[in-house]
C-alpha cells in the first residue's frame, strides 16, 4: 500500500491509513459508477472527499503499474497543488492511496481532498428559460478564459465538474474531477472546443461561445462557426449511447 499525504494534513496520517479498509461500509456515497465517491468525516471533525478509482484494465493496468502514465489518483493529487498555485479553484489535496497486489499490479487508487459545498453546478441550466442563464453563461465564459489565459485546460469541463456560488461581488467557480489537464499554450480553437459540452438551450452556448471570443479578442461570428458545429456534432454522438436529460436544441 503506498500513502502521499499531505504535509498540512499529516496528523490525519492514522486515519488515512485506514481509509482502504473502512471505505466500504463509511462514509456518505455520492456518486457510484465505474468511481465511488464518498462524504466521510475525519476524526478532527473535518469532511473530506474521497474518489476510488476502479481497478484499471488491461492494458491500463499494465501501463499504470510499470510508470509507463501515471494512475488517475495521482494525477488528480499533484493537479490540485498545480492548480491552487495558479490562483485556479480546486478542493485542497489530502492524501494520494494506492493498492497493489502480490505481483504489483495496481488495483483500487484513492484521491482523498477536502470536502467543498459550492450547492450548484451546471446541471441545473439543462432546461433554463430566457433571463435565467444570461448572466451564468457569461460569468462561466469568463473563468474559461481566464483559465486558458493561464495555460490550463480541463479536459473534461462539463456541467458537473464546474461548481458556482453567487455572492455580492458575483460568480465563483470551482472546478473538480481534475485528473485529466493540460498545461500549455491554449489557442482560441483549442478553448473554442473545449467549452462546447454544457448543458443547456443553445443560446447559452451561444451566449458562452460570443463573450469568451469577445474576451480572446476574437470576432464572434468566426468563433461560433468553429465552436457551434463542434457542439452540435458532440451531442448527436453522444445521444447514441446515452439519454439526454434535457431538451437538446442543435
Amino acid at each position: 500500500m503506498k500513502f502521499i499525504i499531505h504535509p498540512e494534513y499529516e496528523h490525519l496520517r492514522s486515519y488515512i491509513e485506514e481509509i482502504p479498509h473502512i471505505f466500504n461500509h463509511q462514509g456518505e456515497e455520492i456518486y457510484h459508477l465505474r468511481n465511488v465517491i464518498k462524504v466521510m468525516k475525519a476524526p478532527d471533525g473535518q469532511l473530506i472527499n474521497v474518489k476510488r478509482y476502479c481497478i484499471p484494465n488491461c492494458p491500463n493496468r499494465l501501463i499504470y503499474s510499470w510508470g509507463i502514465r501515471k494512475p488517475k489518483a495521482e494525477r488528480a493529487f499533484e493537479y490540485a497543488d498545480i492548480l491552487q498555485n495558479k490562483d485556479i479553484c480546486t478542493p485542497k489535496a489530502i492524501a494520494l492511496i494506492e493498492e497493489r497486489n502480490a505481483i504489483g499490479l495496481l488495483r483500487y487508487t484513492y484521491f482523498v481532498s477536502e470536502q467543498v459545498d459550492w450547492g450548484h453546478t451546471f446541471y441545473e441550466f439543462g432546461n433554463a428559460k430566457p433571463g435565467e442563464y444570461e448572466e451564468p453563461a457569461k460569468a462561466l465564459a469568463r473563468y474559461a478564459a481566464y483559465m486558458h489565459d493561464k495555460s490550463v485546460i480541463h479536459k473534461d469541463f462539463t456541467p458537473g465538474n464546474v461548481l458556482w456560488k453567487k455572492d455580492d461581488k458575483g460568480y465563483h467557480f470551482c472546478i473538480v474531477d481534475t485528473n485529466r489537464m493540460y498545461f500549455g499554450d491554449v489557442s482560441v480553437e483549442m478553448g473554442l472546443l473545449n467549452i462546447i459540452k454544457f448543458w443547456g438551450p443553445k443560446a447559452f452556448t451561444e451566449i458562452l461561445i460570443s463573450e469568451y471570443a469577445a474576451l480572446r479578442n476574437v470576432d464572434p461570428n468566426k468563433a461560433l462557426a468553429i465552436a457551434m458545429p463542434a457542439r452540435a456534432k458532440f451531442w448527436r454522438r453522444y445521444q447514441i449511447k446515452h439519454e439526454i436529460p434535457f431538451k437538446l436544441e442543435l
